[in-house]
């Protein structure tokens, strides 16, 4: 959809001023390392989703300059022909490593890590927070609300409340592939071949004489597909009753069977209860019910908890905006520099301790048990370091560093896979149902601690050896002014 699209332009002006400045500094050729990384798990969360891969890379392909964007630079005044010439012949030509969509990921490793010219490396960080940190959200918040559904069919219904047209397609997507069984966004069938899900609107009903008369007709279109909407007027004294009276009087003559109803409003878990029964004494009890109306995981639980008679979930606008926290917070700070040869090490300090960084150039390995399966711990480690699956790893909390667990019997993997190398994608992406898969198998690899909604193990993410001197070594140097 976005294969050509040119968004080069989408960056924060700032990012044009200290590239100008390296330029005129002499840092044209400092090859860089940044790191993306976030702080927090959305709505105090397990995990989050990693997501956007696909899109960073289309964007990654098509980052040039055109006339209209020199114009437009040299018209601020500020910039030098020079610069200005070397942004018009741009190529880009940096190094991307990045944890493939749809794994969990987990506040303080890298999800995203580029190396080369510092020019080109910071200059990208606006749409790689803007891609990663916006899918990734919508991801995250889907598989919650998935989850509270219990296995029932959970649709994403949020086009219309989406933030931008943008935020609808890739928001569907995203949700799609943490679990969502389709959407009502049918752009985003024709484009990722996500199931479009959608039957009628209260103005269908509406817009007849009457109630009987619009399920009729609908019913006489749709004999194969008949979902009906039954809360225009009365869910148990209209709707109902006239879905059922449509179902005798028009679809099994035909031969068909009704697929469901919908019900978008009122106290759900009384009425679907209600709703229940009164098809089943009917003779419809493979028609199934629907309930939509500003849902999200809590509700959903507590629903389900009291009872309610619910097959699947239409969800909108408390998902695709992810409401109850609609900010990621993802960050692209830098890790390293290159200096005659050798990788020097940065690092950023802050009181806040949340906000320091882990310095140098990293690999995350993810640390499985053979006996279960199960992921144990993650392990942020310097690149060329290797665990050794074979022989007992010691992990401890980078943070409380009495705290340490020896691992036996594990698997290691590592993370992080190329996107680009000098500038060229070597990555194939996957489509979006295998991506869909591979997220499941993956959060199914979690331990059940960790998917709680209130207050949920904290997932292990500790430093190797090696990378936690490193640290402690430059906090010591920075702490004493030198």
């Amino acid at each position: 959809m976005t294969d050509n699209l040119n968004l080069t332009m989408l960056v924060d002006f700032y990012e044009f001023t200290m590239a100008n400045g390296y330029f005129e500094k002499g840092f044209r050729n400092q090859i860089a390392y940044f790191d993306m990384f976030f702080r927090k798990v959305p709505d105090d969360g397990g995990f989050a989703i990693m997501m956007g891969v696909e899109q960073l890379v289309q964007y990654l392909q098509n980052l040039r300059f055109e006339q209209e964007d020199i114009d437009y630079l040299r018209g601020k005044k500020i910039f030098s022909e020079e610069f200005l010439d070397y942004l018009a012949k741009f190529q880009f030509s940096c190094d991307v490593w990045t944890i493939p969509e749809g794994t969990p990921i987990f506040p303080q490793e890298p999800i995203v890590t580029v190396r080369g010219p510092v020019i080109e490396a910071q200059f990208i960080e606006t749409m790689i927070l803007l891609t990663v940190n916006h899918q990734s959200l919508i991801a995250t918040k889907a598989n919650r609300i998935v989850r509270a559904a219990e296995g029932r069919a959970v649709m994403e219904f949020g086009s219309r409340r989406a933030q931008g047209y943008d935020g609808a397609m890739l928001g569907a997507r995203a949700a799609y592939i943490a679990g969502c069984c389709g959407t009502a966004c049918s752009i985003s069938d024709r484009d990722y071949g996500i199931p479009a899900l959608g039957t009628m609107a209260h103005s269908w009903v509406q817009l007849f004489d009457s109630e009987y008369d619009a399920f009729k007709a609908y019913a006489e279109i749709y004999p194969e597909n008949c979902i009906l909407l039954v809360d225009t007027y009365n869910v148990l004294k209209s709707g109902i009753p006239n879905a059922i009276r449509v179902f005798k009087e028009v679809l099994l003559p035909k031969g068909f069977r009704p697929k469901g109803v919908r019900i978008d409003s009122g106290d759900i878990a009384y009425l679907t209860k209600k709703m229940r029964r009164m098809l089943d004494d009917a003779g419809f009890c493979d028609c199934t019910i629907t309930a939509s109306n500003s849902l999200d995981e809590y509700i959903i639980r507590d629903t389900l908890m009291q009872g309610a008679k619910i097959d699947s979930f239409g969800v909108g606008e408390r998902l695709i905006t992810s409401r109850s926290e609609p900010v990621f917070g993802g960050v692209y700070k830098l890790a390293a520099l290159e200096k005659n040869g050798e990788i020097v090490p940065r690092i950023k300090i802050s009181e806040n301790t949340t906000k320091i960084t882990n310095p140098g150039f990293k690999q995350v390995y993810r640390l499985y048990s053979k006996e279960s399966g199960e992921a144990v711990a993650d392990v942020i480690t310097l690149r060329g370091e290797e665990i050794d699956d074979s022989k007992p790893y010691e992990i401890f909390d980078p943070d409380h560093t009495w705290k340490r667990k020896k691992l036996t019997n594990f698997r290691a993997e590592k993370l992080m896979v190329p996107l680009f190398i000098n500038g060229k994608c070597v990555y194939q992406c996957p489509d979006v149902h295998s991506v869909k898969q591979y997220c499941a198998e993956q959060i199914d690899k979690l331990w059940d601690e960790v998917k709680r909604f209130e207050n949920p193990h904290k997932y292990y993410v500790d430093l190797s050896p090696k990378l936690w001197k490193m640290k402690e070594e430059l906090l010591e140097q920075y702490s004493e002014g030198r």
